[in-house]
């Protein structure tokens, strides 16, 4: 017999930021399709949850790194960049001679193919001779989605570098829009009330910003110590707020429940 009032489980999911100095420092965010049930509307990193062909040991041959990197992370890694070339089009991959994927017509047109299981992200990449660069991802955060939550996620976010000579597109379907946008930026059109933005992305964001450019974005988030992140609901004077571990390197944060977007 189950607990109907248990909260649900929280699904393995991966988030990428993609950083660039162009001249400015930037990082790729996109806006969700409004009839997506999860965040709709908000302005986020590219991302989602883990598929079956994340987890497929012939990634093996297709992935740098992949002695160096832990057993649970690679699926996470893969599925970041993944969600990535989904959603944007942008693919973290380096070719034989070690030199950076820069796109492809054929990678262009499989997207969809990819992104509704129609064709596996494995025999694409293989195709295009590339091996996904699990390298280039740093951990920047790990969040869990709080117990209140009706659809949660344990969520792995990585930053890294953006790739040169491949461009940003939106894939029309769960995003409608791709931007290059300084940190600051989106926060201050989310304080405007022209994007919606939701708190785990607005809480990495403001910690995105304290870095001067892509470089020591990546060189900061390499340093942290990495703490999970479970948000908590407590009750104030104020009502009801939500609040995160001190220790998790976002300071004291304490965020009223009707502001979370």
């Amino acid at each position: 017999m189950t607990d109907s009032n248990a909260p649900a489980l929280p699904r393995p999911a991966a988030t990428i930021l993609l950083v660039r100095d162009d001249p400015a420092f930037e990082v790729l965010m996109v806006k969700r399709h409004h009839q997506i049930d999860f965040a709709s509307g908000a302005l986020v990193f590219p991302g989602g949850k883990l598929h079956a062909g994340d987890h497929d040991p012939a990634w093996a041959t297709r992935a740098l790194g992949w002695a160096e990197t832990l057993a649970p992370e690679r699926p996470l890694r893969i599925a970041a960049i993944r969600e990535a070339y989904e959603e944007t089009g942008i693919l973290l991959g380096r070719h034989p001679d070690g030199s950076h994927f820069a796109g492809s017509v054929g990678a262009a047109a499989a997207r969809d193919d990819v992104a509704m299981d129609r064709r596996a992200f494995l025999d694409l990449v293989a195709e295009a001779d590339v091996c996904l660069d699990l390298t280039a991802l740093t951990t920047f955060a790990h969040w869990i989605a709080p117990a209140m939550a009706p659809k949660r996620f344990d969520t792995m976010f990585y930053i890294a570098a953006a790739p040169p000579d491949q461009l940003a597109v939106c894939d029309g379907y769960e995003t409608v829009d791709a931007e290059w946008i300084a940190p600051g930026e989106a926060l201050r059109l989310r304080a405007a009330g022209e994007r919606t933005v939701i708190f785990p992305t607005r809480m990495n964001l403001q910690l995105l910003a304290e870095a001067t450019d892509a470089l020591d974005a990546v060189a900061r988030a390499s340093a942290r110590r990495l703490v999970t992140v479970e948000p908590t609901v407590i009750q104030t004077a104020d009502g009801p707020h939500m609040t995160i571990q001190s220790d998790a390197g976002y300071g004291e944060v304490a965020v009223p429940l009707a502001d979370l977007n």
